[in-house]
């Protein structure tokens, strides 16, 4: 457990604020009501871009931010809000002239001497220093030995920096991470540009080419060093590797391109313009709880997880790899549509392996008895864990997500057929795009793809209370409910498949991926 700083009071002028720890933020501050996070987000504009620098300062193990937020107001504003915590804000400005700011709860608001008006486009500015080691109740920094790395899923991006911290309002970003010369600075996208400042410090910028929500942003500084392939189609392959460890971690590196590739073929072509790896230089058991975590073209990895065969590690890697277009390009509207993204992902995932002829933790060997295997826990994960598209925050990363939404994509394809369930996908895929899309949103694109009215049949597998027989198995039975730990590695009641680097409490964390694939 990590404990708030206490005592620590903010400035309401241009005066040094600390955004404290120590107000409580449940249901204190106003947001866009997301079902599963009230408080997250905010209302009455839109980020349009995020310009980002990070100076790494080794000296101190701090980083000096400067965010620059793009937004446009949806109406006349007074003051406007950024999600952000833990970040001591020196100044903030509104198209270059000073602004007032104070902070309340996990907000940052901004009061210009004029009104935002609507239509426009206004840019914030906001300077600010963070510690990646300070203790928050929840916090997206991933500290190293050698700097740092974020994962700030769900809901901590804005302890990294101030934001519309959704992911339903995604944005263009740019990010410029500034190092000394010994470690190196890498983000999403593409490096467009080196600067060194002969002080020995250099500074890279990285431009993402498609928008991102916020959750999904990379930033790293460490000793690493960047492996290049090539992918499908050319695809350009950045794998950002602990230097000390490049050899040994190679093996499992090499997977991508043929993992691509599987993917390709059930999903039509990688929507970025580029993928890679990022093993975070630390070994740390507390370091984070989850084993990967899939930020935009970076998907971030433990390196010990790595080390093993490829049959330990390949549907994991599919997993990860699936959320660069159920997660990534396709983002949830909310966060009760979280099963969207981890549903398919364990999908294919499982998909993959027994196609590769790799045996579960079980035993089983095909998709059909796996999915058999959890219909028979379906009651008590629904007792457990609520129905598959209702999460809250403390069960938000329960398995009933991952593989309960897996059974979900299953029951539907079995209903309509393979063939029709490809088409499903690949509709769903293409038509949100680069955008967001609710739960309503792919059973509207079932129903029309199939030429069937499938919300009743859809809706009882997402939101009903019980397990609906499945499709073409009429012998399947749903066991008992009170049967606690019936899955061995599996999440048990008050269990948490960790996903991101926000604490979930309540229960062990299970690493995402090991026990469900």
């Amino acid at each position: 457990m990590v404990r708030p700083r206490a005592g620590l009071v903010p400035s309401l002028a241009l005066s040094a604020v600390l955004l404290s720890a120590s107000v409580p933020t449940a249901g204190a501050a106003d947001g866009l009501g997301d079902p599963v996070f009230p408080s997250l987000g905010n209302a009455g504009y839109q980020a349009l871009g995020y310009d980002l620098a990070f100076d790494y300062r080794a000296g101190s193990r701090t980083v000096d931010g400067t965010a620059v937020v793009t937004v446009r107001p949806d109406r006349a504003l007074a003051r406007l809000e950024l999600d952000a915590l833990g970040l001591t804000v020196r100044a903030v400005r509104v198209d270059g002239r000073p602004a007032e700011f104070a902070a309340h709860d996990e907000k940052l608001t901004v009061t210009p001497a004029r009104p935002f008006l609507p239509g426009g486009v206004t840019r914030l500015t906001v300077e600010y220093t963070a510690d990646p080691r300070a203790p928050l109740p929840h916090t997206g920094w991933v500290p190293t030995p050698d700097g740092f790395a974020v994962a700030g899923q769900p809901n901590s991006a804005h302890t990294v920096f101030p934001c519309n911290d959704h992911p339903s309002d995604k944005a263009r970003f740019t990010i410029a991470v500034t190092a000394p010369d010994g470690l190196l600075g890498v983000a999403n996208g593409e490096l467009a540009a080196t600067e060194r400042h002969g002080d020995g410090r250099t500074t890279r910028r990285y431009v993402s080419r498609e928008p991102m929500a916020t959750e999904l942003v990379q930033v790293s500084v460490g000793d690493y060093t960047v492996r290049e392939r090539t992918g499908p189609h050319g695809l350009r392959l950045r794998d950002v590797v602990p230097t000390a460890r490049a050899a040994e971690l190679e093996p499992a590196l090499a997977l991508t391109p043929g993992q691509l590739a599987w993917a390709e073929a059930h999903l039509g072509p990688f929507p970025f313009e580029t993928y890679g790896i990022l093993p975070v230089n630390t070994d740390d058991p507390a370091a984070f709880a989850f084993t990967g975590l899939e930020t935009q073209t970076l998907t971030l990895y433990k390196p010990n997880f790595l080390r093993q065969p490829e049959p330990a590690i390949g549907s994991h890697m599919m997993h990860e790899l699936v959320h660069s277009w159920f997660g990534n390009s396709v983002s949830p509207a909310r966060w009760s549509d979280l099963w969207l993204n981890e549903g398919h992902a364990d999908f294919y995932g499982l998909a993959y392996r027994y196609e590769r002829g790799w045996p579960d933790a079980w035993g089983y060997t095909t998709l059909v008895d796996r999915m058999r295997y959890l219909y028979g826990l379906g009651d008590q994960w629904r007792h457990d864990s609520g129905p598959v598209a209702s999460p809250t925050a403390a069960d938000l990363f329960d398995s009933q997500r991952y593989t309960g939404g897996a059974l979900v994509l299953f029951a539907l394809r079995e209903k309509v057929g393979a063939e029709t369930f490809d088409r499903i996908e690949r509709t769903f895929l293409r038509t949100y795009r680069y955008g967001n899309a609710t739960t309503e949103d792919y059973v509207r694109t079932a129903s029309a793809v199939s030429g069937q009215d499938l919300r009743g049949f859809l809706d009882d597998w997402l939101y009903g209370l019980r397990t609906p027989p499945m499709p073409g198995h009429p012998d399947w039975v749903v066991g008992p409910v009170g049967r606690l730990g019936a899955a061995p590695g599996v999440s048990a009641p008050g269990a948490r498949v960790r996903e991101g680097g926000a604490a979930v409490a309540g229960g062990p964390g299970v690493a995402r991926g090991s026990g469900t694939l």
